[in-house]
């Protein structure tokens, strides 16, 4: 228990340690835990390992006694383009890739207490909100930002203990208490009134409740909602941020599929919507300051201008043979930044929306497992629209590719 208690630790202070820098569906993870990252994040309805919780928490009851721990690799490509039409011969294409790689950690522990209930706990991260564009440039030289080096970067972690049980033979139900620790740090914002106060950090915590229901031998169902996550506010950035500071985490919710086509191979399919619509600080449009004359931080102030996401995902698995599995998915949605909102956005560039998944297990004779995943996001270009609005002439394109490995032990 000593040793168990320790790994929990360790895992919580790297998470703490590395940047959490996902922009795959708006700043969420395309999934959670490496065998659901190799199937495109497909998980409501098939729980495979111990991170199963970050996706439906009744899972965990189905997955045995288990720890898992891995690490993605992770590479997004993010750049703006000024068009010539309004910013002259100055114009051109600019990388925000400052900081262009991040380790990304995952980790998870499960326990059965008995035939019918399990408790568990899974530490995972959003992220996405990741962007550093280095002077001297046209964004750095208080023609759009700056002056100076710009970007931000947001950072999320989770810690969820989570408890399901059995209702029935079929039906099962699950709870996690979701604990969040966010930081937020920006730079070159001083034409907002931001003078780049440095990093600052909120809390907060929430509910993510699920079912899964085992509706004929071969077809598994699955719900599950989480509620938006109340945070403490950025006291540095109450003058950037709507609201004073807020910046709470939204509220999602989804449902999925698993069809057990034979003894080998498994399709799975969720449908997951994402509220970013919810969050003041996230959802109001940059015009809020232009036109309607609310200052940032003010409760109707500037934000991102993202709209809520409905991401549609799909995957597979099939046994090659007792020792390995191999995986494949595709997931898609329409990413949340509207052509009017490309300014502001230069900073968050989340507009990638297809996202092609690979990945394998092999069994290794001590019950232990070695999972790999592959992600590519491919390119999405956010053409900023024509007329008075602040987008005019900003442009936003993004790709994205991961690897990571995890190893899993069976208890």
């Amino acid at each position: 228990m000593k040793t168990r208690k320790i790994a929990i630790t360790l895992c919580a202070a790297g998470m703490m340690a590395s940047p959490l820098a996902h922009a795959t569906n708006g700043y969420f993870a395309h999934g959670y835990g490496m065998k659901a990252k190799g199937m495109a994040g497909v998980g409501i309805a098939l729980p495979q390992d111990s991170l199963a919780a970050a996706t439906n928490p009744a899972g965990i009851v189905m997955v045995g006694n288990r720890l898992d721990a891995g690490v993605d690799w992770f590479k997004p490509n993010r750049n703006t383009e000024l068009t010539p039409a309004v910013f002259g011969p100055a114009a051109g294409t600019y990388s925000g890739n400052g900081d262009s790689s991040f380790l990304i950690p995952e980790f998870g522990y499960n326990k059965s207490l008995n035939t019918d209930s399990a408790f568990g706990v899974a530490v995972y991260g959003n992220g996405g909100m990741n962007t550093k564009y280095t002077a001297p440039s046209l964004i750095t030289d208080g023609t759009l930002f700056g002056p100076g080096d710009t970007g931000v970067d947001l950072q999320q972690l989770f810690i969820a203990p989570t408890y399901a049980m059995k209702v029935n033979t079929d039906n099962s139900i699950g709870v996690s208490l979701n604990f969040a620790y966010q930081i937020f740090k920006a730079e070159g914002l001083d034409s907002f009134g931001v003078f780049s106060p440095g990093t600052d950090s909120s809390s907060g915590w929430g509910v993510r409740i699920g079912w899964t229901g085992q509706v004929t031998p071969s077809v598994t169902l699955g719900a599950t909602y989480q509620t938006k996550t109340k945070m403490s506010k950025f006291d540095k950035y109450k003058g950037l941020f709507a609201e004073q500071g807020g910046f709470d985490i939204p509220a999602n919710y989804g449902v999925g599929v698993a069809f057990k086509y034979d003894d080998a191979t498994t399709l799975a399919a969720d449908i997951q919507t994402i509220q970013y619509g919810g969050v003041p600080s996230i959802a109001n449009p940059v015009s809020n300051i232009f036109v309607l004359g609310n200052p940032p931080g003010s409760d109707n102030g500037p934000g991102f201008g993202w709209k809520d996401m409905t991401v549609f995902k799909l995957g597979a698995s099939h046994k090659y043979n007792n020792n390995l599995e191999v995986r494949a998915g595709f997931s898609t949605g329409k990413q949340p930044i509207p052509e009017t909102e490309t300014y502001f956005n230069v900073l968050a560039p989340g507009v990638v929306e297809n996202h092609l998944t690979l990945g394998a297990t092999w069994t290794l004779e001590n019950n232990g497992e070695v999972t790999v995943g592959y992600m590519h996001a491919f390119k999405k270009t956010v053409t900023g629209a024509n007329g008075v609005l602040p987008g005019t002439g900003i442009n936003l394109n993004m790709y994205e590719d991961s690897i990571g490995v995890a190893y899993g032990w069976k208890m």
